[in-house]
């Protein structure tokens, strides 16, 4: 199990292997669809956007409302290649990372190649257990989109796993390949 803190350099993330096990702290944001329509538009009219992206983290996350005594609802993974045609534009403003579940697309796992990101995977379905890792949340903008908007997390030890690497080597296609040669 490895360790990581945001921000992430380019130097962590080529340090990561499809497959790896992470334990990830530090700050993060969450950003769903409406979140990142919103930032395509800024970017599209040469507009600042609300955070810098360098070296950071997005968690594709709607966090449910906090109860009391809590940092944060449950904050499961959303699926994160409904974030696919935004994520290239993304990268190359320096995002780093990604956080959610399932696959990606080969233009997004391109552009992580060229512009040195990772993807991680989240676990569906343990968005409470996940929430316990979560020490710390604050609205960063665009408070009008509810559980869309974008959020500034502080995260201790979020388990989770490097889907996609920055070479491009893709922990559910391993998985399978691994699966079938084994039945064969």
């Amino acid at each position: 199990m490895r360790k990581l803190n945001t921000p992430l350099t380019e130097e962590d993330v080529q340090s990561l292997k499809a497959g790896d096990h992470v334990l990830l702290s530090g700050t993060v944001y969450t950003a769903r669809d409406a979140a990142h329509l919103r930032m395509m538009d800024l970017i599209a009219a040469g507009k600042p956007l609300p955070v810098e992206l360098e070296g950071q983290v997005i968690y594709y996350a709607g966090p449910t409302p906090t109860p009391p005594g809590r940092a944060v609802g449950s904050i499961g993974p959303t699926t994160s290649t409904r974030m696919d045609a935004s994520t290239p534009t993304l990268l190359s403003h320096g995002l780093r990372g990604m956080i959610g579940k399932g696959g990606r697309s080969e233009a997004v796992i391109a552009a992580m190649k060229e512009h040195k990101a990772v993807y991680f995977a989240a676990v569906g379905g343990a968005a409470a257990l996940m929430a316990q890792c979560v020490t710390a949340l604050e609205v960063v903008c665009w408070d009008d989109l509810g559980p869309e908007s974008v959020k500034r997390l502080t995260l201790e030890n979020l388990p989770l796993v490097v889907a996609v690497d920055c070479y491009g080597q893709d922990a559910f296609e391993l998985g399978q390949a691994a699966y079938l040669e084994e039945r064969a």
